[in-house]
């Protein structure tokens, strides 16, 4: 479960729920390209080649002035969710400080893309990201549900990785198996799916922080 005021530990392995806002609440996606940019700034990071593989999300090539550093076998993305004005991520990180390491050269490259291309100067992003970690699979399972759910019409399965998580998209630089191994591999595969788990209307059975992004007590990383 989650701790409220207490000290993040950065530890090997450790999943955590990563989150941020644009400042002031302002807008950091306002067409369809700069969600894109995003995702193919997750998609150059995490994959063990920039230019292996393919996605839905290839977008234009002015982003490549923006990349940076390759996490691949550093940080895992396991679900995301992009929302006009903030983002939810599920980052697993292999070492202390990769996690930090890759949030910090994601919002840069992305920043900096935003001002140019909407002329503007100063902070995208209010503040440090924000992570909580989870210990409990229980946990980790409902703020995947959470992660997905987010959007109003998230059955359409645009910029999040609920997609993914159906088979209608493959994204390589996405890791779905931490997941879904839980309803394949588990007694949840009896009588469950993953679709049906995301799909339902059921309550979580303990408190989930869902408005992590009005709540200041949470520290920032």
């Amino acid at each position: 479960m989650p701790r409220k005021n207490s000290v993040k530990r950065y530890y090997e392995n450790g999943i955590y729920h990563v989150y941020n806002r644009g400042v002031d609440k302002r807008i950091i996606f306002i067409d369809r390209d700069d969600y894109l940019t995003f995702l193919h700034l997750f998609k150059t990071a995490l994959s063990i080649s920039p230019k292996g593989g393919s996605t839905p999300f290839d977008t234009t090539p002015t982003i490549r002035e923006y990349e940076r550093k390759n996490f691949y076998g550093k940080v895992d993305l396991l679900a995301y969710c992009l929302m006009p004005n903030h983002f939810h991520l599920l980052l697993k990180q292999h070492d202390p400080r990769a996690m930090t390491e890759f949030m910090r050269s994601i919002c840069t490259s992305y920043g900096m893309y935003f001002n140019k291309k909407h002329k503007r100067v100063g902070s995208l992003f209010q503040g440090i990201f924000k992570a909580i970690d989870i210990e409990e699979d229980s946990y980790l399972l409902w703020v995947s549900r959470y992660i997905h759910r987010n959007p109003d019409d998230f059955r359409t399965f645009l910029y999040s990785s609920y997609g993914d998580y159906l088979g209608i998209r493959h994204s390589h630089w996405l890791n779905t198996s931490i997941i879904l191994d839980y309803f394949t591999h588990s007694v949840l595969s009896k009588n469950n799916n993953y679709q049906r788990f995301v799909d339902s209307n059921a309550e979580a059975p303990f408190d989930l922080p869902y408005q992590l992004l009005e709540d200041e007590e949470y520290e920032q990383i």
